[in-house]
């Protein structure tokens, strides 16, 4: 019953004009930043981290700064999917999975049908994250700290087992699309030797830093999709006609329960990733839609304009970014790159985050998560106003917007990290995965082992050097063993199917 009230005190102080204001103000900049690729949360707070020193002289309150940012990190996970169904570009990593099926249903002509289940999704999964964070904070940060190095890892092995197991692809074609995306991964310098790994002709200026996610991210989404959809529309470069009318998004919200089994897997699969130190929405959202995909009874369905794989990212993105507070805020461990600027920001207020602050500090935890709902309500309400607005941009001929989308992949990669270099990675990858598809290769599972490579090989090796090189720690800990059992099951999976369909074909000759 404390809890309540703790929690109507934050929600009234967050309601309060300022307050409200700066939640607005943050959830339109974080619709911004969260659409336009090459920017994204962790850009967004960074940037305006400065102004909060302001936005305190003028309040006068620690909490006020906090939740201008948190409605910034709010709003670029709503942001993210805007890009992403409308043109095929991923505002940022944790939008990527939205396109798998987001676009397609664009391309279609139901984008606003994917922009309802996006933001319906985003809602849901950051209100049921928001009702878990208020109530098991303290609890949960304990279960977060026992999972160590060999726990992370079995949960990164049960994210690829998903895909190969239960994808419902071509089996070879998805293990090879893995295996190139965990070698892309490597390239860089050794984490732990510091040795110089998959270098291009022994050159340290185009890979020394590695391949930037985001870099492939825009290559194979922008690019890519521009190239694809130049193929196979020759006769007419015109995107599907968008037909905006009231009756057709509001028949899209009516359609929202279609996608209740993505909604429900992202909410509470992407917090529980979120709290893990080191994960974060992205590797969250596309272990929703691996997880939302094997339990579906239309697998097929997936990659081609399934609802489900809409919401499941969506739900799972927003979710883990409230999970990502948790850690954040009682051990003083950001769960994600943009917490870490968060955590930044409280100690250069002057706080000190740990299992102690929600006693020592409760005038700023309280309103800052009492904003978390606030926050949610605005961003909702924002996008499905906005959705006319942004069906105005599957109106355009695609002679237009085909410029456009290169424009903004080139500017969008040279803007995230200022190297020439970039770019030119970017337009490579995104002739090589217009390739592929031309060669029917899933590009999911390459983007999956993009994101978890760089998470588990670490963990693997740290795991290995704590057992003295032995694999069993990965199946004797209590918590590793029966998620390493799942994931071997997984991958077992396809073997079984092809010799109980050896002896059915067996049995019938």
């Amino acid at each position: 019953m404390e809890i309540v009230t703790l929690l109507l005190d934050g929600v009234w102080a967050a309601l309060q004009p300022t307050n409200l204001g700066l939640a607005f103000l943050g959830v339109i900049i974080g619709l911004f930043v969260g659409a336009m690729p090459g920017l994204g949360s962790v850009n967004g707070v960074a940037i305006l981290l400065p102004f909060t020193f302001v936005i305190q002289e003028i309040t006068g309150t620690i909490s006020s700064p906090m939740i201008f940012l948190a409605a910034i990190y709010y709003g670029a996970m709503y942001g993210g999917a805007i890009s992403s169904i409308t043109l095929g570009i991923p505002g940022a990593s944790t939008a990527v999975a939205t396109t798998f099926d987001g676009r397609p249903m664009a391309l279609s002509g139901n984008a606003e049908k994917a922009l309802v289940i996006a933001a319906i999704a985003s809602f849901a999964g950051g209100t049921v994250s928001n009702l878990i964070l208020t109530g098991t904070a303290p609890l949960l940060a304990s279960v977060a700290l026992k999972f160590g190095n060999p726990e992370i890892f079995a949960l990164m092995l049960l994210a690829f087992a998903t895909f190969i197991g239960l994808s419902g692809d071509d089996i070879p074609k998805t293990i090879i699309s893995i295996c190139f995306g965990l070698v892309m991964s490597a390239v860089g310098f050794d984490i732990i030797s510091g040795a110089p790994r998959l270098l291009l002709f022994d050159s340290t200026q185009w890979f020394s830093r590695g391949i930037q996610f985001l870099v492939l991210a825009i290559g194979v989404y922008g690019i890519g999709e521009m190239l694809w959809t130049i193929n196979s529309s020759r006769d007419s470069l015109k995107m599907t006609e968008a037909n905006i009318t009231l009756d057709r998004v509001w028949n899209a919200i009516k359609s929202f329960p279609e996608a209740w089994r993505g909604t429900t897997i992202g909410s509470f699969l992407g917090f529980f990733v979120g709290i893990l130190p080191a994960a974060g929405a992205t590797p969250g959202s596309l272990m929703a839609y691996g997880v939302t995909k094997m339990v579906s009874k239309n697998q097929e369905e997936f990659g081609k304009g399934r609802a489900d794989g809409v919401a499941a990212p969506e739900a799972a993105n927003n979710s883990a970014s409230t999970g990502a507070m948790l850690p954040m805020m009682t051990l003083g461990i950001p769960g994600s790159p943009t917490t870490a600027v968060l955590l930044a920001g409280m100690v250069i207020w002057g706080l000190q985050p740990g299992p102690l602050l929600f006693t020592n500090q409760p005038e700023f935890v309280w309103p800052l998560i009492g904003s978390f709902y606030i926050s949610n309500v605005i961003a909702v309400t924002v996008n499905l106003a906005c959705i006319p607005l942004f069906l105005k941009v599957l109106r355009m001929p695609f002679s237009i917007l085909a410029p456009l989308i290169f424009v903004l992949s080139v500017v969008g990669t040279y803007a995230a990290y200022q190297n020439i270099y970039d770019v030119w990675l970017m337009l490579i990858f995104g002739i090589g995965a217009f390739l592929l598809r031309i060669l029917d290769y899933p590009l999911a599972p390459a983007v999956l082992a993009i994101v978890l490579g760089p998470i588990a090989e670490p963990k693997l090796r740290q795991s290995l050097l704590l057992s003295d090189g032995s694999w069993m720690i990965f199946l004797e800990r209590p918590i590793a063993g029966p998620i390493t059992i799942a994931a071997i099951i997984l991958l077992l999976l396809p073997l079984y199917g092809f010799i109980r369909k050896r002896m059915r074909s067996g049995k019938t000759s």
